[in-house]
């Protein structure tokens, strides 16, 4: 399993790393930045739910899947990895492509960018992706790149809580892993749906703070994927990720 993000403790050590190493990181250019994404991921197609587009990701032939995490530069690198739910969202789109064309989409957390890409494929007529990591940004934006795609916007502010523009559509994948994260999300979520009439899909394998959370009674599933094995290794067995629409009381 990659060194990095597997168990909470190396994670816990890397934010204690990183707070002697921020000044650094912002110091660094874009150009740089890319180098270094270039040098340690790998372009990874084949081995998803969607190999109509390619990533660059974590593999076991990168260093810092194994490596020390306290020599990661840069914060939690969450958008080297193809999660699960992110993985069904991104595929039941491809399959659905009505439910992107001509309307306008964000990505929320979206990581390495693959929903937002998998929306621009889908005949999105604007997708903004939204993820707190800078470093998760520029990956969106090679990644895009890599597949022949003009990048989409990228926004790092934390737009949960905030008061959203009009979005025809907001896609989540694998959000609900933290229960304070999941209840911010169930009320901004709620506002966004009665405010503008956003429609709201949710990609997640069913985590327990999906699955024990009550905005889990409000959800419609839409779609069921079974996970290639290389992902139900990575994802300590995990075997089926689903697609849900939000459907609050309104």
């Amino acid at each position: 399993m990659w060194g990095l993000v597997s168990t909470s403790k190396r994670i816990t050590s890397i934010k204690t790393v990183l707070l002697r190493q921020s000044h650094r990181y912002m110091c660094q250019s874009e150009d740089s930045i890319r180098r270094f994404i270039s040098e340690n991921t790998e372009i990874v197609g084949q081995q998803s739910l969607t190999p109509e587009f390619r990533l660059r990701l974590f593999t076991p032939s990168c260093k810092f899947w194994t490596q020390r995490p306290e020599l990661w530069p840069y914060s939690d690198p969450y958008w080297a990895i193809y999660w699960p739910g992110g993985q069904a969202l991104s595929r039941f789109l491809l399959d659905n492509p009505v439910v992107c064309r001509g309307r306008t989409v964000l990505d929320l957390g979206s990581g390495n960018g693959a929903s937002a890409i998998a929306a621009a494929l889908s005949g999105a007529s604007h997708v903004v992706a939204n993820d707190i990591d800078s470093v998760a940004a520029i990956a969106t934006h090679m990644n895009s790149e890599l597949n022949g795609l003009q990048p989409p916007v990228c926004l790092t502010a934390n737009m949960i809580g905030s008061q959203l523009a009009a979005f025809d559509l907001i896609l989540l994948g694998d959000m609900f892993y933290d229960e304070s994260l999941a209840t911010s999300l169930h009320s901004w979520l709620d506002h966004c749906i009665k405010s503008h009439g956003t429609e709201v899909l949710i990609g997640d394998p069913g985590r327990a703070q999906f699955e024990e959370h009550n905005i889990r009674r409000l959800l419609r599933p839409l779609a069921q994927f079974e996970l290639p094995e290389s992902v139900r290794e990575e994802n300590y067995g995990l075997t089926h990720s689903c697609v849900w629409r939000y459907t609050p009381e309104l």
